[in-house]
């Protein structure tokens, strides 16, 4: 199937079952049991051989089922499980596979909540973290140790968008140790726009908040794994009690239906802003990979099949109280956490405090910025009178 046809029937069979387009709503804890035989085979199936039966509410439901399996067909990986959040994704896939004593590579553009686990709870628990490059490509082979467990990556990067280069990376980590683990934070271009799987991870997660509900009324995360390591993946999900509920698959699997059209006209309206701001006087860099002028293009274009709606602005002269001045008065930009939902959203943003392995070289501080489906026109406008607050903030300074 097309990418868009997979979108629209991705998990269908199960709704099928129930003679309704989308799959219901199973708010259960407790299945019940004809005999103890049909018990003992659910037990079985769900707790030794890993299977998606109906046993237990913790263990899925045909809800979950649907979108996990859908999921699976985007990603092109064995098989999916869901978290009730992404971080909730990223730490729930991390500790199936880390146990005290084992290293981390992680990557120092990696996205701040995710940055605060490894260095409370995982440094807690004996795990050792080296935070790496983003740009070093194969040369993570140097920073391999005999314990190195996870290869950790996030492309492009939180608020400075950096491109990894995956299959180098994954290749030198797996010629060391084919048994380490590449795994990926793949929320920027969803699985639509980009297949990690296909590139060398083994694992790719998903904050499922941001484009696939597309509504920002949901939070959500699903990790995606090839068939080497879904045994391990499933079994760690299971005995950290993790499980999403039922309501919030259902609307994720209802958002996930629009992903296509809805993504192509984030980019397009993110191509056209991106490029207005190329053009102000004010502005030193925009950080977007799908722009030809970004340093990441090329890993972009080999590797991806489209942009979303996140990227930076970083301002030739700037101070908190401009970017504060800009953001402040805006009409159509919300100020909030999170993107990937159909509004626009603005944000300060000074990535240069969250680095140890490198140094970001912009100390001022930037904008972040989510483009969401309004009109351009209408957004470029409240953008202009933005501007202008910063200028005048920049006068009075």
């Amino acid at each position: 199937m097309k990418e868009d046809t997979k979108i629209i029937h991705g998990g269908g069979k199960n709704a099928l079952k129930h003679g309704v387009v989308n799959t219901p709503v199973y708010r259960a804890s407790t299945v019940i049991f004809s005999d103890t035989d049909q018990m003992q085979a659910a037990a079985e199936g769900a707790i030794v051989q890993q299977k998606k039966v109906h046993f237990y509410g913790r263990k899925g439901s045909p809800t979950s089922w649907a979108l996990e399996e859908a999921l699976t067909d985007l990603e092109q990986g064995y098989d999916t499980v869901l978290a009730p959040s992404g971080l909730g994704a990223v730490t729930t896939a991390l500790l199936s596979f880390l146990k005290a004593g084992d290293h981390l590579l992680m990557v120092d553009t990696v996205y701040e909540p995710t940055r605060r686990f490894c260095d409370v709870t995982l440094a807690r628990f004996g795990v050792e973290v080296t935070y790496y490059d983003p740009l070093i490509g194969g040369g993570i082979a140097a920073l391999m140790c005999s314990n190195t467990t996870v290869v950790f990556t996030e492309s492009p990067g939180s608020h400075t968008f950096e491109m990894q280069d995956l299959p180098a990376i994954s290749d030198a980590a797996h010629a060391i140790n084919q048994d380490v683990v590449v795994m990926i934070d793949n929320t920027w271009a969803s699985p639509l726009f980009h297949k990690p799987l296909t590139l060398g991870a083994d694992i790719s997660i998903q904050a499922c908040t941001k484009y696939v509900v597309g509504h920002s009324d949901v939070m959500l995360g699903s990790i995606t794994a090839l068939e080497k390591h879904f045994p391990a993946l499933y079994s760690g999900r299971q005995e950290l009690g993790v499980a999403a509920s039922p309501d919030d698959v259902y609307l994720a699997t209802r958002g996930l239906r629009t992903l296509g059209v809805r993504l192509r006209e984030h980019e397009k309206n993110t191509i056209e802003i991106a490029k207005w701001f190329q053009a102000r006087s004010e502005v030193d860099r925009v950080l977007y990979p799908a722009l030809p002028e970004d340093p990441g293009h090329e890993i972009w274009k080999r590797d991806f099949t489209g942009a979303s709606g996140l990227f930076g602005v970083i301002f030739k002269e700037t101070s908190n109280d401009a970017v504060f001045a800009m953001i402040n008065g805006m009409k159509y930009f919300a100020l909030g956490f999170s993107w990937g939902g159909y509004e626009s959203l603005i944000s300060h943003s000074s990535p240069a405090k969250s680095r140890t392995a490198t140094t970001w070289p912009h100390p001022g501080p930037g904008i972040r910025l989510h483009i969401g489906l309004e009109d351009p026109d209408d957004l470029i406008a409240d953008l202009e009178e933005g501007l202008s607050r910063f200028n005048a903030a920049l006068t009075v300074g």
